[in-house]
């Protein structure tokens, strides 16, 4: 009976470790997803595409949400997997801490071109500000009340004459 339960407790320990390493490995490949789509949006930027950059802002909330979702779901099984690790063997233990160094390894380059994006789209921003403003210098109109203040006499009562 004793050996038909730790065959019982060894595969559910096995199941958890499965488990555990599909939940990562399937978190480093949301990563690696959101790192793409970070270069993408990097191009968008540079290119000022406005409707491309748009569209990769939309995926990369999605992406976020679904990376969200599998912490929630990897924190308890992490949990799980260190209270069963000391019997499980050497190797699946190291293909575990592998995955984990890969998804940490990624999460550093996701934050790296983040940060870049981020720098890009403030000089951007810079720079069309820049550009309103010597817009609003240069315009013609500025601090006229009306485009025809220059040709316009009052006349007594209610009348406008307006000479062209």
């Amino acid at each position: 009976m004793e050996q038909t339960l730790a065959q019982q407790e060894l595969d559910e320990r096995v199941a958890i470790l499965r488990r555990f390493r599909s939940l990562l490995e399937e978190q480093r490949n949301k990563f690696r997803e959101y790192l793409r789509v970070l270069e993408k949006q990097q191009d968008k930027i540079t290119e000022d595409d406005g409707d491309g950059l748009t569209a990769h802002a939309e995926l990369e909330t999605q992406i976020l949400q679904s990376i969200a979702g599998l912490q929630k779901v990897i924190e308890p099984m992490q949990s799980l997997y260190q209270t069963v690790a000391g019997s499980i063997s050497a190797a699946d233990n190291a293909s575990v801490a592998r995955v984990q160094s890969d998804l940490e390894s990624i999460q550093r380059q996701v934050l790296a071109q983040n940060e870049k994006n981020r720098k890009l789209l403030r000089a951007h921003i810079n720079q069309i500000r820049a550009q309103l403003d010597t817009l609003m210098q240069n315009n013609p109109y500025r601090g006229r009340r009306s485009v025809y203040a220059e040709n316009a006499v009052v006349m007594p009562g209610n009348m406008v004459a307006v000479e062209a």
